[in-house]
Formats: C-alpha cells, sequence, structure tokens
C-alpha cells in the first residue's frame, strides 16, 4: 500500500504542472482510504502464521463461578471453548476445605466426601469434564486450587486443628480479601500424606493428562513457627532456633527446600502411578512465589520435576508484564520445557478489556513462548464490559485455527 501511495505521488511529480495530474491523484488516493476504512482492523495487517502447538488454556473454578455447578451448563461452555478453538481446561478439584469431586480419601480425613454445595451433590464433574473434554479434543488437567490453604471456619480445619500452622506471635489467620484462611503445615508428614493421597487419588482413578499445583502448594512466609516445625529445625541446626525474621534469608531457603523435597517426592509417586501424567505448576513469578510462598520453582524446573510451566502474569502495565517475561529464569525454563503465560481476563469486580488481553497474547506470541491461559472461564465473556458475544468473536480472531497442546512427553521442542 505505501509503494502505491508512493507511485502516485512519483506519478503527479511527474505531471505536476497538470491539473489532470492532480485530478487523478486525489480520485486514486480517496478510493484507497475509502477501501482501508471499510476493512476491519485485523485484515490491515499481514496474517501472523500461527503455531500447530499452542497451549490454549482457562482455568475453571467455583469461585466467583457457576460454571461447574450444572452439568448442561458445564457440558456446553466445554463445547464453546472447543469451537472457539481452546485446547486446555484446569478444572479446580480442591477448594475451600473440599474436594470437588466424590473422594473416599476426604471423607475419611475431613467428614465430608465432597463439597456441600447443592450443584455438586450427586454428581462427579470431574468424569463429567473428563467425558466431556476428551470427545472435544480438550487436555484435561486437574488443578490444586488451595494447595495447603483452607477456610478458618472450614471442617478440615476445625478437625485437623494441630495440622495447621501459625506465625511468631501463633496466630493463625491469614487475611485473602475479606477472607480468614489458615494453613496446613506442610512440614508435617500427616499433612503430606493426605495431599499425597489427594493426588494419587485423581491419577489413579481418572482418565486425566496431568494434574496442576502453584504458589498455594507453598507456605506464606510469615508462617511456619509451629511447635512442631520449630522443633524439626532446631534437630537439624543444633538447638538453635529460626530466625524471628520470617525473611531471614536461611529461614526462607530452609523451610522451601522442605517444600521442594516434598513436591519431588510427588512428582516421583505420580510417575510411578501414571507415568504419563503431566506435572504442571502455575506460580507466580520466581522472587514473589520464593519470597512469599516459599515456592522455589526455578529450583524444581532444573531439577526435572515441572513438564508444564504456565506463569501467571496478572499485570495490567503493559511494561511490567513485559519485563516479567524477559527475566532470566523464565527464559532459562523456555529451553527445557513449554513455558506458557497465565493472563487474568478479569475478576469479579475487575473488567479486563479485550484490547489488552489481545495484546498482552501478542506481546507473549512475539516471544516464543508455549501458549497462554486465562483466568478464568467466566471472565471470558460474561464479566467484561464488551458484549459477551463480542469478546467471544475476539477470541475466534485470537484462535483462528486448532492447535494441539504442547506436551513435552510426546515430542514438545522450544521454538528458535
Amino acid at each position: 500500500m505505501k509503494r502505491f501511495i508512493k507511485w502516485c505521488v512519483g506519478f503527479w511529480n511527474i505531471r505536476q504542472g497538470r491539473k489532470s495530474g492532480l485530478f487523478l491523484l486525489m480520485a486514486t488516493l480517496s478510493v484507497v482510504a475509502t477501501v482501508m476504512l471499510s476493512l476491519p482492523l485485523n485484515a490491515q495487517t499481514i496474517p501472523q502464521k500461527l503455531p500447530a502447538h499452542e497451549l490454549r488454556g482457562v482455568w475453571l473454578t467455583n469461585i466467583d463461578s457457576d460454571v461447574l455447578f450444572e452439568r448442561d451448563r458445564l457440558k456446553g461452555s466445554l463445547q464453546r471453548l472447543d469451537e472457539l478453538n481452546f485446547n486446555t481446561v484446569y478444572p479446580a478439584v480442591w477448594n475451600w476445605g473440599y474436594t470437588l469431586y466424590p473422594s473416599k480419601v476426604a471423607a475419611k480425613v475431613i467428614g465430608r466426601a465432597i463439597d456441600p454445595t447443592p450443584g455438586l451433590q450427586g454428581r462427579d464433574i470431574l468424569k463429567e469434564i473428563v467425558d466431556v473434554g476428551h470427545q472435544k479434543g480438550l487436555t484435561v488437567i486437574p488443578w490444586f486450587e488451595f494447595g495447603f490453604m483452607a477456610p478458618a471456619d472450614s471442617l478440615l480445619a476445625k478437625n485437623r486443628s494441630q495440622w495447621l500452622t501459625s506465625r511468631s506471635d501463633g496466630t493463625r489467620i491469614v487475611k485473602e480479601g475479606t477472607h480468614n484462611r489458615v494453613w496446613l503445615n506442610p512440614f508435617r508428614p500427616e499433612v503430606q500424606q493426605f495431599i499425597q493421597d489427594l493426588i494419587v487419588e485423581i491419577v489413579r482413578n481418572y482418565n486425566i493428562d496431568g494434574i496442576q499445583f502453584d504458589d498455594h502448594f507453598g507456605l506464606p512466609s510469615e508462617l511456619g513457627y509451629d511447635a512442631y516445625t520449630v522443633a524439626l529445625y532446631k534437630k537439624e541446626h543444633r538447638g538453635q532456633a529460626p530466625s524471628k525474621n520470617f525473611k531471614d534469608p536461611e529461614w526462607v531457603r530452609w523451610r522451601a527446600n522442605k517444600i521442594t523435597d516434598f513436591m519431588k517426592r510427588v512428582f516421583t509417586t505420580i510417575k510411578a502411578t501414571k507415568k504419563d501424567c503431566i506435572v504442571s505448576v502455575a506460580p507466580n513469578p520466581q522472587r514473589f512465589s520464593y519470597e512469599y510462598f516459599l515456592a522455589d520453582w526455578q529450583k524444581w524446573e532444573r531439577m526435572g520435576i515441572v513438564e508444564d510451566l504456565v506463569l501467571q502474569i496478572y499485570r495490567d502495565d503493559l511494561n511490567v508484564f513485559v519485563s516479567e517475561l524477559e527475566y532470566p529464569e523464565v527464559k532459562a525454563a523456555k529451553s527445557h520445557i513449554p513455558v506458557s503465560v497465565g493472563i487474568l481476563a478479569g475478576l469479579k469486580n475487575r473488567s479486563i478489556s479485550m484490547q489488552q488481553i489481545q495484546t498482552q497474547v501478542q506481546k507473549v506470541r512475539d516471544r516464543n513462548f508455549a501458549g497462554v491461559s486465562f483466568f478464568f472461564y467466566e471472565t471470558l465473556w460474561n464479566m467484561g464490559k464488551e458484549k459477551p458475544l463480542d469478546r467471544q468473536n475476539t477470541f475466534q480472531k485470537i484462535f483462528p485455527t486448532p492447535a494441539t497442546y504442547p506436551n513435552l512427553l510426546v515430542g514438545w521442542k522450544p521454538s528458535t
């Protein structure tokens, strides 16, 4: 187009003394402008060649979302995701101190086999998602959303209070928004066994493609001062107590290493149960995960106990968003395993524009990441300021053709 306009200008210069040349130029430019303005914005750019393998995921949760609470609604949602060329879903299976599937392990430890929400009773939503999802060609990777966290008033917290950890002043409550949370002690063998038993139960009993953890598989760094953990630390430090400064580097490192040991044990157990089950982690950037949640995913990745990394980068500032993509540990992980980027599609009281979502997806693609996943389903098109159909049409433009899930176990290779 630029060359054409340049030719027209040249044509006019040759005949600049003639009115007919000027008329021809103006008429031509008018036609060009009319045609250009009548085209959609995306038609004015050169189409990008999309990768054949690209993660196109979305998290399904029971928080601020009702997608899981009715069988036909869930089925329709999975069908719509397939129509829009998504290929992966991460359904929550452990939230609010309950399992979202019928669990014998939970029944024994908590006293209830499934979350009491009416819409979940008499159903097995995980089986529904696996059956319908696989029929639609979707990869299904259950997500342990709450990890070691639980509501302070949950049956789990009340029935197993000895399992909880605390701050140095003995307090246990950690605020998450307006909610009171407590944390299971990830260093106690009984707690580790409970979480591991839940994981094995899912891997063994469902035809899942993988299983996912996030920062909640760590521990807020202000915690860990319960009697059990302090005694364990003293035992390994010749009677010396841990620092009262919860950010003390050695105290942080010791607790993070203990969590890493458990993560390694979980990985080994998953692989012994089902060797082709992908172990996925969806953390915050490394500095935040390590400092605030003792989750050293950089180390996990180097150890080979993460096979799929979905980095949560929920930022509105584009410069900050891009800078998070450029850190050395991110680039290093990209050379070993599929690394995708978690993008915020919105929250209950926070709408994210499709323009921001499109721009962030493009920045991710520009840097040859393995794909993107959106948090969370309900905000893809049901909670935005734009009309739902308009948002769906935009996602159709973002994912115009199908792509397969980038699976390390079936020959995924880093993009060059």
